[in-house]
């Protein structure tokens, strides 16, 4: 038996509110109420079904991750999936993406977020 049910991922970052709507428009989650005016928000939820499936929380001084070499490493990442790379690659860089220049795959795509956490698509045609 598990010792827990729900996976729950808090991401550290200088702007919680904006980087929650980045990563709704990605998942299609909501996100949660805000407590404070928005140069005051602490912490963000994500939600999908009222269930927490991530978070975002402000981090004084917050330094992006130099990936894939350099002295802050990525420490976690994000793999979405997607029927159509192409598709999904236009998408996401409208909403504030940058495709990475590192590509060290054919069935994935790296790009950043508007923060410069690393994620990646993944071509799942299922």
């Amino acid at each position: 038996m598990s010792i827990a049910h729900h996976v729950y991922t808090a991401v550290d970052c200088a702007n919680p509110e904006p980087l929650a709507r980045f990563y709704a428009e990605i998942t299609g989650w909501e996100v949660g109420e805000l407590e404070d005016s928005e140069d005051k928000v602490e912490w963000v939820d994500l939600f999908h079904d009222g269930v927490r499936m991530m978070a975002f929380q402000k981090v004084a001084n917050y330094i992006p991750p130099t990936w894939p070499e350099g002295p802050v490493p990525q420490q976690l990442h994000f793999d979405f999936h997607v029927k159509d790379l192409d598709i999904g690659e236009s998408k996401i860089l409208a909403i504030g993406a940058t495709k990475h220049a590192v590509q060290p795959g054919t069935n994935f795509r790296v790009y950043l977020d508007p923060e410069g956490h690393p994620f990646c698509l993944v071509k799942n045609p299922q």
